[in-house]
């Protein structure tokens, strides 16, 4: 008996840029930019937290790096190694490579910044230094 299936245009043209991205992902078109993750930046009062979703990847392979108050995230997915057990009937899960940069303000501490890692998301929380505030110098007379 054949199955029906729901024509659903959003579908097609889903499958298609797939396709277009696995198909030229060997090579560095500018007009097919890296997959880079969603992320969202905010300042609580003692922090600044970094969330970015990278859904389907380890903590073994993301990589968090500050230098001069440039955050550096990092990820690299390898290729699974077909199986001779399982027939292939799809494949849409990209492998593949990113890195996300952030400017910090100079007034954080990353020496203390931590970082956890659940459910596809990255959260990274960096500390505020304590501010200086400004101290009244008083004016000898001579």
């Amino acid at each position: 008996m054949p199955v029906l299936e729901k024509l659903s245009p959003f579908r097609d043209i889903d499958l298609m840029e797939r396709r277009m991205r696995r198909m030229f992902s060997d090579f560095p078109f500018p007009f097919m930019p890296a997959w880079t993750p969603a992320a969202d930046v905010y300042e609580t009062d003692g922090e600044f937290v970094v969330e970015l979703e990278v859904p389907g990847y380890e903590e073994k392979e993301l990589d968090v790096e500050v230098s001069d108050h440039t955050l550096v995230i990092k990820g690299a997915r390898e290729k699974e190694i077909e199986k001779k057990e399982k027939a292939l009937r799809l494949h849409e899960r990209l492998e593949s490579t990113f890195e996300r940069r952030f400017e910090l303000p100079v007034q954080t501490d990353s020496e203390h910044m931590s970082a956890v890692y659940s459910k596809g998301v990255l959260t990274l929380h960096v500390p505020k230094t304590a501010q200086v505030q400004p101290r009244k110098v008083e004016i000898a007379k001579e």
